[in-house]
């Protein structure tokens, strides 16, 4: 499988499981993949990276933040700074060349570009687009991000001993699972984008 924020490897070593045993691989590929997607879900957006460019286009309209250092775009999560960047309506385009990514520093602290800021000129209103080519995604999977995929995955691996949403042991009685596991959400709740989760 692909895309997933935590290797089989360290899954395996998480759930002392030997790592020559591949009897389980399906069901915790299966887990992995599932707990991955289920924080792209939970986040509104998605941490790996594309490995081709390709063109998004964005209306300015309702994505455009205006302040002293000039009107800045935001866009979806690239993991790579934008090869291409261009204005423009009706299917012809113009090249844009006098913008800066941002946040300041994104890639080198591994984390997204998420806005792109012009100072000479506005990104456009009405009917006018902006096309950006990128490497959509994350640079790298944050620690953060990994964790909380080994958790939940566990956790999903682990629940068809627990059909039913309840689980027990001889020593606690029996105990219902809840909906959304906290130490989860404590990892990937600063990555949310506004509106999820």
């Amino acid at each position: 499988m692909a895309n997933e924020y935590a290797e089989l490897a360290t899954f395996k070593q998480q759930l002392n499981v030997e790592e020559d045993d591949t009897t389980r691989d399906d069901l915790l590929n299966m887990a992995l993949a599932a707990a991955s997607r289920s924080i792209d879900r939970a986040t509104g957006r998605r941490f790996y990276l594309d490995s081709t460019a390709t063109a998004r286009t964005f209306n300015p309209h309702g994505r455009v933040v205006c302040d002293d250092a000039g009107a800045r775009l935001l866009i979806d999560d690239a993991g790579a700074a934008p090869t291409l960047v261009e204005t423009g309506a009706g299917g012809s385009y113009t090249a844009v060349t006098t913008y800066e990514t941002g946040p300041d520093n994104a890639l080198v602290r591994g984390r997204a570009i998420t806005s792109l800021l012009t100072t000479s000129s506005s990104w456009g209103y009405g009917s006018s687009r902006v096309r950006v080519t990128a490497r959509w995604g994350w640079p790298a999977v944050p620690e953060e991000i990994e964790q909380a995929t080994l958790i939940q995955a566990s956790r999903l691996y682990k629940r068809k001993d627990s059909p039913e949403g309840v689980t027990g042991s001889a020593e606690w009685g029996v105990v219902r699972l809840s909906r959304r596991d906290p130490d989860v959400w404590a990892l990937i709740e600063h990555f949310v984008l506004p509106g999820f989760g």
